[in-house]
């Protein structure tokens, strides 16, 4: 099984959720999502994967939140899909996928189901 994670280096959780994919045995393909944005596509088919709305998809105690006005109820899920593609901080991560799933590691534990 193929199993990709887009992943912040940065981010405890995100390392977390590596290691426990790592612990498995699997050698994912590792995605660093900010140097490697994703395309609109990529991230409407992630959204589609995790059965989430891109608001709920949304870091929004970053600074791009606010610049970008994402709090505002009107905003559509095409603005918001937009600006995550310009601002890829505004992803929560990590997202796991392995095959036709996917998993938010928040608890890194998450991705365990889909593995």
């Amino acid at each position: 099984m193929s199993v990709t994670i887009y992943h912040n280096p940065r981010c405890s959780k995100s390392r977390q959720a590596l290691a426990l994919i790592e612990q498995r045995g699997i050698k994912p393909q590792v995605i660093e999502y900010l140097a490697t944005p994703l395309s609109e596509a990529e991230l409407k088919r992630l959204l589609k994967l995790l059965g989430m709305a891109p608001r709920d998809l949304l870091r929004q105690k970053e600074a791009e939140y606010k610049q970008a006005k994402l709090d505002d109820p009107d905003v559509s899920d095409a603005e918001i899909i937009r600006a995550m593609v310009k601002y890829p901080r505004l992803i929560e991560r990590p997202i796991v996928v392995a095959g036709n799933k996917a998993a938010l590691g928040r608890p890194p534990e998450n991705v365990l189901g889909i593995l």
